[in-house]
């Protein structure tokens, strides 16, 4: 008996072997429209990578990332309630949101003094936890009532780990707003903490105003790191050493539940920053990295499905190497978040930390084919972005010229156009939506309006990318409180159950998406029958369901049987093939099938199934 290990009795595991079973599977199926995928900047998705060299780079330092929480409740007694909460559960930082920064969406604390912000935080130990300002226009306010607050405490701003979050051409960006004389003051102002004591960061490069907007990861990636370098050539034109201006930027990028491109970017970004500091003749020194999960990819409807993404996005910001994570309440859509939404965000950081060890690998991703060709991929294409803008002027000139948001509206399109065809699938609204999902709690707090403001530029607009599909929903709840029921399809299932199950089944969710609601049956065989039945439905709209074979025989008299019962609008589901003409002939006005237009389809078959 031959004694070999039982591998060796295998031929070798090739790509050339492989391919050829690919081959055997596809059929003459086109392999890059069928295996390979593209990313919003274009770059290839392989179905398939070799092992790859690990790639030296600066990344987390050892240690499990900060557990941040937002503080965000306008009432500062009320906040610090919420805060000593999350501490108590297990977050060891806090992000404090003020009123009017863009990312309190109309809430935040409304502290005007020291007293106040006392009150807000109140019991907090300070040098035992992170702590990141998010105060928008206010930010210069904001930090120097953190500082008057350490300072009647009697703790030194040298033990805080404090990131003062400004941020001018963020808020810019996000509002139009000039960032010159922010920019003057945050140099003068950071001299002032410096005079003071203080070692932290006091500039942030923030990648939300992008994401918000639509855009693609090497586009945040290009405008976060032409900010951070912005930063760095006003800090050193106001007098500081060019190495303590390096020490004194901060960055945050935004997790998505997009996992390969989540922990691609935050690797990307370090080696980013890497790349200036040699380019400034720097030593290279760990780049504070924050992360915070997306606000695009929240939804209002089923919001529990959020808890998944934002779980998903901080795992991958946390094996992407970044150094504190917020994660977004998954009731934030609807309103402000109470305590149980705020102890779901911390726990399932603590259970991906201190349970799944997710922290205890400095960089997880290194030599993994995929994440090393990624990474390598998305740095390249966010340089060039980079230095785009830096042909512009730098990005304060490319806002103002409005030539970053052309590119990112452009960006924007093709998502939105992806979100409307389903090519991008949003779980809850428009892939499984529920119409009978359970409502959730908020605060009882309302929003307020954001202030008026006379942009100098172009701002960008901020958006999630569910709310085209809520919109229908929400036409679909107005009528259901109207009327007493909400709007309905009549699904036309033609031959048996095995038969139009599946077709039958698509349909229905599909006009769920839209807050139309599918009426099912076991199948008709004729078509007097099934107008029969359509017309006890009560239903104003129809679609027709069953295979193509079923249709070749019998979908034509499915549709005149429709029409002449009153249907309004006849879909069908699936694509007319040859039977285009006779279909359209007979009645039928639009198809449902996988690719097509959903938004378009949904918000027509809503304005026939609500009419009077």
């Amino acid at each position: 008996m031959e004694d070999r290990p039982f591998a060796d009795l295998f031929p070798p595991a090739t790509r050339e072997r492989w391919l050829e079973l690919v081959q055997g599977v596809l059929k003459g199926a086109d392999f890059e429209k069928r295996l390979v995928s593209l990313t919003a900047d274009g770059i290839r998705i392989e179905p398939l990578y070799d092992a790859a060299e690990p790639v030296a780079q600066p990344m987390r330092a050892p240690g499990p990332w900060r557990v941040s929480q937002r503080v965000d409740h306008p009432d500062a007694a009320t906040a610090n309630t919420l805060a000593m909460a999350d501490l108590e559960g297990g977050a060891d930082s806090l992000t404090l949101v003020f009123s009017g920064a863009p990312a309190a969406r109309g809430y935040g604390l409304t502290v005007q003094n020291v007293a106040d912000l006392e009150t807000a935080l109140g019991g907090v130990m300070l040098p035992l936890i992170g702590l990141r300002l998010d105060a928008g226009p206010r930010a210069i306010e904001a930090a120097r009532l953190v500082k008057a607050l350490a300072l009647s405490r009697d703790e030194a701003l040298a033990g805080l780990d404090l990131d003062l979050g400004i941020d001018p051409i963020g808020t810019m960006a996000a509002t139009g707003v000039s960032a010159s004389s922010a920019l003057a003051d945050a140099s003068s102002l950071l001299a002032e903490f410096d005079g003071a004591g203080f070692a932290g960061r006091a500039l942030l490069a923030d990648g939300r105003p992008y994401h918000e907007a639509g855009a693609s990861e090497g586009q945040e990636l290009a405008a976060v790191l032409a900010t951070a370098v912005a930063y760095l050539r006003v800090l050193e034109a106001g007098g500081h050493d060019l190495a303590r201006a390096r020490d004194a930027v901060s960055v945050l990028l935004v997790a998505d539940a997009d996992e390969f491109m989540t922990i691609a970017k935050f690797r990307a970004m370090r080696r980013l920053w890497g790349r200036v500091e040699a380019a400034c003749g720097l030593e290279p020194a760990p780049l504070r990295l924050h992360a915070e999960t997306a606000w695009r990819m929240m939804t209002r409807r089923e919001p529990f499905t959020n808890i998944l993404r934002t779980t998903l996005a901080t795992a991958s910001a946390g094996l992407g190497g970044a150094d504190a994570v917020t994660a977004l309440p998954y009731t934030l859509a609807l309103g402000l978040s109470d305590g149980f939404a705020r102890r779901v965000a911390r726990n399932s950081q603590i259970v991906l930390i201190e349970e799944s060890n997710l922290a205890r690998v400095a960089d997880p991703a290194a030599g993994a084919g995929s994440f090393e060709a990624l990474t390598e991929s998305l740095a390249e294409t966010a340089w060039a972005g980079f230095q785009e803008i830096e042909r512009e002027g730098g990005i304060v000139a490319s806002l103002e010229s409005g030539a970053l948001q052309a590119r990112i509206a452009s960006t924007r399109a093709t998502r939105a156009k992806a979100v409307a065809t389903r090519r991008e699938a949003l779980t809850g609204a428009s892939e499984f939506p529920n119409l009978y999902e359970k409502p959730v709690t908020v605060l009882d707090v309302p929003p307020q309006a954001p202030a008026a403001v006379a942009p100098a530029s172009e701002p960008l607009p901020s958006s999630r990318l569910a709310e085209p599909y809520e919109a229908l929903r929400d036409a679909s709840d107005a009528h259901l409180e109207k009327t007493g029921k909400r709007p309905a399809v009549f699904l036309a299932n033609l031959g048996p159950v095995a038969v139009f199950n599946a077709r039958s089944t698509f349909a229905a969710n599909a006009f769920a998406a839209g807050g139309i609601e599918g009426l099912t049956n076991d199948g008709f065989d004729d078509p007097a029958m099934l107008a029969q039945a359509f017309m006890a439905s009560g239903a104003p709209i129809a679609c027709i369901c069953s295979s193509d074979a079923v249709y070749a025989e019998k979908a034509v008299a499915a549709a005149e049987a429709l029409r002449t019962g009153g249907a309004r609008e006849i879909y069908l589901a699936g694509k007319p093939g040859d039977l285009g003409p006779a279909l359209k002939e007979a009645g039928v006005t639009g198809y449902l099938h996988a690719g097509g237009d959903l938004l378009a389809l949904l918000a027509g078959a809503l304005s026939a199934a609500r009419a009077t």
